[in-house]
């Protein structure tokens, strides 16, 4: 072998040697790049970012890739980010909101899907989340870089515009979300309410930012357009809704509640065999409080079925002790739909009205139109089965709830009350009485008993009694009182003569 053989065999040698080198430094490079990647993906437990690129991954790292691709599916978001649109939600909105503290600037706008809850009754829960999601992508289109967008419960979404927004803009905003969505081949058309907090206005600790954000979104639901702002004293406002309903439960144990009864007459016999129960609370630490005011706030914090067990217990044991001394009367109780839950209601009455050794027709049932209407299978099951045991059942404020006729005849009741508001300047106003003669009619010729409230001048009962009521009710006849003032005055009130 030549000098110059030999020579190319070790260039040969070396340049193998080389590229080995190379191979190796570049091969390793690859892989602590791929192991970089993958440990930051472990530790931020980040299912959200996209996956890695197949081609990225060495050949020999595959299978540990996928298993632990399989691991992450398995584990809980992030705790500051929504799984489902992989948004920032609540807790990780609040988490950057403190770190840019103080926020003196921009506008919190809170954006809420009206009725969502109807689409997943209606379509399923998940032709829900892909409304959200299409939500999602329609709201990331509306904010700049700069703009925080989150994804606060259910139905909520959050946009921290760092530039303020006055209502106009908002309007636009709200116009261009509630455009119809398509989703599965089937367009769902939206509405959206805006509440909005003017941060140069009303800055503070995020906390307090956030709940008042909450209150302008209250506000909103209850406005024309469905978009408001935050405004003062609406703080002092929650305050006392809060107050009342923490303290609901020390104002039953300490008795604060009481019954009145309001009598009805019998426009036939002239006399008084029927009655509403009214509830009163004079609050210890707020003084006499409306039902208006109290009762829609149980029906929203979910405490409303434990007043309507406590009225529905006074009411049978004032009417056992009447029954003791010979008064006879039926007596009505207010109930809200979701009293009306399974069985347990109509069980419960049942149960009771043995318990206090009352016969069932002296017990009666009062549900508005509007709720019999928003949930009518259920309510339909359970006060069919309250009417079979002797209960009288009747529909409150008849004529306002906006109800189908077609189920007016489904309806398992007795008796219809017709609001006093079809009273309101009757006198005068010839389309309001054709309405009022149309809606007696109507329930009489469904075979339906027909009370009238709030009647409280005699010109007004007579013409009414020309219309074959059966029963009013009203300061006419007898305003509410107390159950011993009933029986102070129930000799007068059955020789009454209007």
């Amino acid at each position: 072998m030549g000098v110059t053989e030999l020579y190319w065999i070790i260039v040969y040698i070396v340049a193998i040697g080389i590229a080995g080198i190379i191979y190796c430094y570049w091969h390793r490079r690859v892989e602590v790049k791929f192991l970089s990647r993958l440990i930051n993906q472990l530790r931020t437990q980040n299912k959200v970012r996209q996956a890695l690129n197949i081609n990225h991954i060495p050949f020999r790292y595959i299978p540990l890739y996928v298993q632990l691709q399989q691991l992450l599916n398995t584990l809980p978001p992030p705790a500051g980010r929504d799984k489902l649109t992989g948004l920032i939600n609540r807790v990780g909105l609040k988490s950057q909101l403190t770190r840019l503290m103080p926020v003196t600037e921009g506008t919190f706008v809170l954006i809420d899907i009206y009725r969502f809850r109807y689409v997943n009754d209606l379509f399923g829960f998940s032709f829900g989340d892909k409304l959200l999601l299409a939500m999602s992508e329609r709201l990331k289109r509306q904010v700049s870089e700069q703009d925080m967008l989150a994804r606060m419960n259910e139905d909520e979404f959050l946009i921290f515009f760092k530039t303020p927004l006055n209502e106009t803009q908002l309007s636009v905003l709200q116009h261009t979300l509630q455009q119809p969505v398509s989703i599965n081949d089937t367009l769902i058309n939206l509405q959206i309410q805006v509440g909005y907090l003017d941060l140069s206005l009303y800055h503070s600790d995020v906390s307090q930012m956030l709940r008042r954000l909450d209150l302008a979104l209250v506000r909103a639901k209850s406005s024309s357009n469905l978009v408001a702002s935050y405004r003062e004293g609406d703080d002092i406002s929650q305050h006392r809704q809060l107050t009342l309903i923490s303290c609901f439960p020390k104002a039953l144990k300490n008795n604060e509640l009481y019954m009145v009864y309001q009598p009805k007459y019998n426009v036939a016999g002239g006399n008084c065999r029927h009655a509403e129960a009214l509830i009163r609370w004079n609050s210890s630490a707020l003084g006499p409080v409306s039902p208006g005011e109290f009762i829609p706030l149980l029906e929203c914090a979910g405490m409303i079925s434990m007043l309507s067990q406590w009225v529905i217990e006074q009411v049978l044991m004032q009417l056992r002790q009447w029954k003791r001394s010979g008064l006879v009367i039926q007596v009505a109780v207010n109930l809200a739909i979701d009293d009306l839950n399974g069985n347990q209601l109509s069980e419960s009455i049942i149960a009771q009205l043995k318990q206090y050794d009352l016969s069932a027709d002296l017990f009666a049932i009062e549900i508005t139109e509007s709720q019999l209407m928003t949930d009518m299978t259920r309510a339909v099951a359970v006060l069919n089965k309250l009417k079979r045991a002797g209960v009288n059942v009747a529909i409150d404020d008849f004529g306002t709830g906006h109800s189908s006729l077609a189920y007016l005849k489904l309806l398992p009741v007795d008796e219809v009350k017709i609001d006093k508001a079809f009273l309101d300047n009757i006198d005068d106003d010839k389309r309001g009485l054709h309405i009022l003669k149309s809606a007696i009619e109507l329930a009489k010729g469904l075979d339906f008993s027909v009370t009238v409230e709030g009647v409280e001048t005699q010109t007004v009962f007579d013409m009414l009694c020309d219309m074959d009521v059966d029963k009013i009710q009203g300061d006419l006849y007898a305003k509410p009182m107390t159950a011993a003032e009933l029986e102070m005055n129930w000799r007068k009130l059955n020789r009454a003569e209007l």
